[in-house]
């Protein structure tokens, strides 16, 4: 049975979140055993847990099979596309929260994400920053591809929302 789902809110205010924002813990898909595994930054006595650090050595842990992997490559690639399966940044292995509809993939790093998205899409209203306004202008809202925005795809992206939330309790 499904849980009840509060009510969307009716207004979503862009607060200015970029993609980055949500890189601090990713779920993907576990190359050894197909399960979910996090990537999230290495244990270092230099940094002593400050977040948001984005540069900074990550580890691929699976608890299923016990998999543990670190890097500390400089080298980051984030996803830009919904053309097809999207990538965590660290490690290039797949996503866990991701699905295709027919528009195109839709993907989210954490559940933290996922919930973001849904609260945008779900809300019949939705409020940017004014054009004039100093700070941050292409957060992930500004970002999201146009069949995500339009709200005649507002019912079949919010299904591939829970489609995708449901993955997790599965996996």
């Amino acid at each position: 049975m499904a849980r009840p789902q509060s009510p969307a809110p009716a207004r979503f205010r862009d607060p200015r979140r970029t993609k980055y924002d949500f890189t601090e813990s990713i779920l993907v898909r576990c190359p050894r055993c197909e399960r979910i595994a996090h990537v999230q930054p290495a244990p270092d006595e230099d940094r002593q847990g400050t977040p948001g650090v984005f540069f900074a050595p990550r580890r691929l842990v699976c608890r299923g099979c016990g998999l543990s992997r670190q890097t500390s490559s400089q080298r980051i690639a984030l996803w830009r596309s919904s053309a097809g399966p999207a990538l965590d940044p660290y490690f290039g292995t797949p996503l866990w929260l991701q699905t295709e509809t027919r528009h195109g993939w839709l993907w989210a790093y954490n559940l933290e994400h996922l919930t973001f998205l849904r609260q945008f899409v779900a809300a019949s209203l939705r409020e940017r920053a004014p054009w004039y306004d100093t700070g941050k202008k292409m957060t992930v809202v500004a970002r999201l591809p146009v069949w995500i925005k339009s709200a005649k795809n507002r019912d079949e992206v919010l299904r591939a929302v829970e489609r995708i939330r449901g993955s997790v309790s599965a996996g």
